[in-house]
């Protein structure tokens, strides 16, 4: 047997174990639907109200619901059972893309049913990712988290940004938004199908350890309190949220115009880059589900995220379509490899009556960076070049992965907790 073929036996172990095929399944069919979503969404927007400022407000709703639940979405996946949470979720989904998919195709829908539709989608993500984070260590054996990781994030990438998008934007195309709001409850349907058959791990007791009940508040209050005291936790929440403000603006808002100023066809090689930056993200996640947890997990997450900026800089001094493609794929696969690692340890050295508080905290921290970064973005350039920008999204982050690893001590902790060490 060569050592590939042990690498790839590794990647798709966690799959021989049934609650993860089915919570696979259910998670593959919701990326799907939401992908499908997304464009649904735009359209059905569009033939309502052909307004950008309507398509922009109820754009929003999904990251609005996401963003106003996304901590109590965490207190909750500790204190009850995170099977319920997850049939709870994609049931209350699949009833909502439901009756806006019957409205549809009534020709009774209005605006404003889509916008809550949206924010009802968000709402749901911040319910049903520390549930699906904080179950999942109760399915597998710690040595196979890293592999689970690894495969549901290729599976984001290339479902979700991938064949969901351009699945509905065919359908729509062909027909009209009604019929891909069907899809999507179709889509959401399946997923609450295969939920239901996951096994009763955790629905006779509570997440919270031992008999004295507290309150929300409390919980919430305790989880904060943990994420602070945990210097290596805390750093890395600091350096993430600061990525997310460095980069996410410059690669949503002024990449587009750099493409433009660029290339002829700018929307073909806007399109590309976009695609580059995704397909990396699925090629670093599946490489690293294929490996075995590095030594040094920490500082080779670190690495990924802060050294994986770097190409960003190529984006601003060259020209070169395969150059540019070629930073985005690389950047796209160091942030996937990143987010890998992390939501393990997340689900290895967290406690498990406090994963789904510190998974939502850090879904919180980075959300919040990412309206901020795209709003700063576009007045920024007015001040400084975009290729400067880029250049500085590229050398910036490498510096401050440096100084979270120092401050955060994570060489301590990597010498003190070896995982999956030889």
């Amino acid at each position: 047997m060569t050592e590939s073929g042990l690498n790839l036996r590794r990647s798709i172990r966690p799959l021989a174990t049934l609650d993860y095929r089915l919570l696979f399944a259910a998670v593959g069919f919701e990326v799907f639907g939401t992908g499908v979503w997304t464009i649904v969404m735009v359209f059905q927007v569009i033939a309502l109200n052909d307004s950008p400022l309507a398509l922009s407000a109820v754009a929003t709703g999904m990251s609005l619901g996401l963003f106003v639940f996304a901590v109590l979405g965490g207190v909750i996946a500790d204190r009850y059972s995170k099977r319920r949470i997850i049939i709870a979720v994609q049931g209350c989904t699949a009833a909502v893309m439901t009756t806006v998919a019957v409205l549809s195709l009534s020709e009774a829908i209005e605006l404003w049913h889509v916008a809550v539709a949206s924010f009802a989608m968000g709402a749901g993500s911040a319910f049903f990712y520390p549930a699906y984070s904080s179950y999942l260590p109760q399915v597998l054996p710690p040595e196979q988290l890293l592999a689970a990781n690894g495969l549901e994030g290729a599976l984001r990438p290339s479902i979700g940004q991938g064949l969901g998008p351009a699945l509905g934007g065919i359908v729509v195309g062909m027909f009209f938004p009604a019929v891909g709001a069907v899809i999507v409850a179709g889509s959401y349907m399946i997923a609450f199908a295969f939920s239901l058959f996951l096994s009763r791990r955790d629905d006779l007791t509570g997440s919270t350890s031992g008999g004295e009940r507290t309150t929300l508040w409390r919980d919430l209050r305790a989880g904060v309190s943990y994420v602070v005291r945990t210097r290596w936790l805390l750093w890395t929440l600091i350096f993430g949220s600061s990525l997310a403000l460095i980069i996410q603006g410059p690669v949503d808002v002024l990449l587009p115009f750099l493409t433009s100023d660029r290339f002829q066809d700018a929307e073909t090689a806007f399109g590309f880059l976009l695609a580059g930056f995704g397909i990396g993200g699925a090629f670093g996640s599946l490489i690293v589900s294929s490996l075995r947890l590095p030594r040094r997990y920490l500082t080779f997450m670190m690495l990924c995220w802060g050294g994986g900026a770097l190409p960003l800089a190529v984006i601003g001094f060259s020209s070169s379509l395969i150059l540019m493609l070629a930073a985005l794929f690389v950047v796209g696969a160091a942030t996937g490899a990143g987010v890998v690692i992390w939501g393990t340890l997340l689900q290895r050295l967290v406690p498990h009556d406090m994963i789904g508080r510190v998974a939502s905290l850090d879904f919180f921290v980075s959300i919040a960076f990412v309206p901020v970064s795209i709003a700063v973005a576009g007045p920024l350039s007015l001040l400084v070049p975009i290729p400067v920008i880029f250049v500085i999204a590229g050398v910036l982050p490498p510096a401050l992965a440096l100084i979270a690893l120092a401050a955060g001590r994570m060489g301590e902790v990597e010498r003190g907790c070896p995982l999956d060490a030889d």
